[in-house]
């Protein structure tokens, strides 16, 4: 499961300046025109055949299934508005940062004496340009979540749990995610 990935995505429409076409023919012109004519690269990407997507483009289907509904959203989500996208990112990345909340539980490795069984917690916690930069360049070579994790527990050690120098030994990770969503 992609967390992170699918939570930076979530963010981005804050910031459209129009909805995105709600007509699955208009969603299936959209995402051709993303992928410059390539409706065999569409349908990958739907997880359906060509044919299909070349019915909807002519108007002979007009009511997806449930899934193909989801893969739409989520997939026209993403190909929507992309230099708005892009000028919020680079914005995030080089002056405001992102805010991160997150339930988790957080595994801990620390000096002897403490505990690192993994912990519960309800976080909010703005990390700066430099994790916001690292995570949207994870995210456009991409990287696994796996990376993703530990670039934002990385953050989340530095800012919400060494606090600026304090507890020297400290390294923490995400060992499960229970819900997260960002903000940039």
């Amino acid at each position: 499961m992609e967390e992170i990935t699918d939570a930076l995505d979530r963010a981005a429409p804050g910031h459209f300046t129009k909805a995105p076409p709600k007509g699955a023919q208009a969603q299936m012109r959209l995402l051709t025109k993303a992928a410059k004519g390539d409706t065999a690269a569409v349908a990958a990407r739907l997880g359906v055949s060509r044919r299909t997507v070349e019915r909807y483009l002519a108007g002979q289907r007009k009511t997806p299934r449930s899934a193909l509904r989801q893969a739409l959203a989520r997939e026209v989500g993403r190909a929507w508005q992309p230099g708005i996208r892009r000028q919020a990112r680079k914005k995030a990345a080089t002056s405001t940062g992102i805010t991160v909340e997150v339930w988790a539980h957080f595994g801990y490795t620390a000096p002897v004496g403490t505990t690192d069984e993994p912990r519960l917690r309800h976080l909010t916690v703005h990390l700066p340009p430099a994790y916001a930069d690292r995570l949207f360049t994870a995210q456009e070579q991409g990287v696994g979540d796996r990376a993703m994790r530990e670039i934002m527990a990385e953050g989340f050690q530095e800012i919400y749990f060494k606090d600026g120098g304090r507890a020297a030994g400290l390294e923490v990770e995400f060992t499960r995610i229970q819900a997260i969503d960002v903000q940039y």
